[in-house]
């Protein structure tokens, strides 16, 4: 009885056994699915410092086999080839092109891949992905056109120079700034840039680059002479009869403050960084070409209350609680005086509340060129509108931060705030602007 319980137990694991063995056989037929392959990046240009990543993967029955193989032109290079242990289901491999390998220009990256399944009776699911790229390890050749370059503290300067070949950024970087290049329709480049107002003399070093597609980047130098410029000092009293004024309408911005003097900090130091940060966002959206014509105008019969740098200590009760740069020219006029726009160009904000700037409009006049207008009561224009000089934007006011009816007026080139004054003078844009590009 006993012999028999033994022989019919051997039976039941022999049939469980030719079950799992024919489970397994059926699951390897029946995976017709390749394994799957991702190039990272799987075309484009790239230098002998770019890696290709490759990654392979097969989750149902396994890698059997890797391959990869580099062509250019009749040249074929076997870059790896591996048969992969079982139960191997992702492969993954950084290729870098050497030297020695191919030349400068196109060629094919091939990688092959076969799993282990019993399909195509039994030689496996097999898939080739092909990857075309460029070698390019040369720097973009840049020449300048331009010859004279004078800046002076706060202000601006243009630069015309070609480029070898199209590259995917190019400008002026002065330190932590970048002011991009704009190409022309005549195929050279134009670069706006800026001897930012916090720069001094001895700080001041432009460099010209240009980067390519494969990421080779090209620095060159031009003649540039700088003056540096000491700003003024003006002392802002801050009256409990201006915090009730204005702190209300910031208290959203900034909720739970224990006092209109905490209310004011926060917003003259942390909403006004934030403005201004949204003047380099909104600085993108210009034009490639200048869209003005001839010297800026400014509000007519209007007095300069506040220059362009002033450095300003604010006091509350006889002591100075904070900091900050004027960025503007503030001009004052009758109440609600009509406001002309400073040049030709193209609306790109107009917004109410905007921060400490209260009803601004912004206009773009091209190579990222902007004019702001600030603390309006009414604005007249809307995003997109195309204004001629002159044109009536709005009307001055006193939203924001304003103590009172007047007109901030601003103007920026990349986002950095710059002196107005040199575009109210026309031989100053006659000598350093448009000139150059004629």
């Amino acid at each position: 009885m006993a012999k028999k319980k033994s022989r019919i137990g051997q039976i039941l694991l022999l049939l469980i056994l030719v079950a799992i063995l024919g489970t397994g056989t059926y699951l390897l037929y029946k995976d017709t699915t390749a394994p799957q392959v991702l190039m990272t990046p799987n075309k484009g240009f790239i230098t002998y410092k770019t890696p290709i990543n490759i990654n392979i993967s097969d989750t149902q029955s396994g890698l059997k086999a890797v391959k990869i193989v580099l062509s250019q032109g009749k040249k074929q290079l076997t870059l790896t080839e591996k048969t992969l242990p079982k139960g191997s289901f992702d492969y993954n491999e950084d290729i870098l092109v050497k030297k020695k390998q191919i030349k400068e220009g196109p060629f094919e990256l091939a990688v092959w891949a076969v799993d282990t399944s019993l399909a195509g009776f039994g030689s496996g699911n097999a898939i080739i992905a092909r990857g075309n790229y460029t070698l390019d390890t040369i720097a973009p050749k840049i020449e300048v056109q331009s010859t004279t370059h004078n800046l002076n503290q706060g202000g601006c300067g243009l630069l015309i120079y070609n480029v070898e070949e199209e590259p995917v950024k190019t400008g002026v970087q002065v330190n932590e700034d970048f002011f991009p290049g704009h190409k022309q329709p005549n195929g050279t480049y134009a670069c706006l840039f800026a001897m930012p107002y916090y720069t001094d003399k001895k700080d001041f070093n432009p460099v010209l680059i240009a980067e390519d597609a494969a990421g080779n980047t090209r620095k060159g130098s031009f003649w540039y002479h700088a003056n540096g410029k000491q700003y003024r000092h003006d002392r802002i009293n801050i009256s409990d009869r201006f915090l009730n004024a204005k702190m209300p309408q910031f208290e959203g911005d900034f909720p739970g403050l224990p006092s209109q003097v905490e209310l004011f900090l926060k917003v003259n130091r942390e909403l006004r960084k934030k403005n201004r940060a949204e003047l380099h966002r909104v600085a993108k959206e210009t034009s490639p070409t200048f869209l003005f014509e001839g010297r800026f105008i400014r509000l007519p019969n209007a007095a300069a209350r506040a220059g362009f740098g002033d450095k300003r200590s604010y006091y509350y009760a006889d002591k100075v609680i904070d900091k900050q740069t004027h960025l503007g020219i503030d001009l004052a006029s009758v109440r609600r005086a009509p406001i002309p726009a400073a040049n030709a160009g193209r609306v790109v904000l107009a917004e109410s509340n905007f921060g400490i700037y209260g009803n601004a409009v912004i206009i773009d006049h091209g190579l990222g060129l902007q004019t702001l207008y600030s603390h309006l009561s009414h604005i007249e224009v809307e995003p997109g509108d195309m204004v001629a000089k002159g044109q009536i934007i709005g009307k001055t006011g006193a939203t924001g931060m304003a103590g009172g009816d007047h007109l901030h007026y601003g103007v920026i080139c990349a986002g950095i705030p710059v002196n107005p004054i040199e575009w109210w003078d026309a031989t100053w844009i006659k000598h350093n602007i448009t000139s150059k590009l004629k």
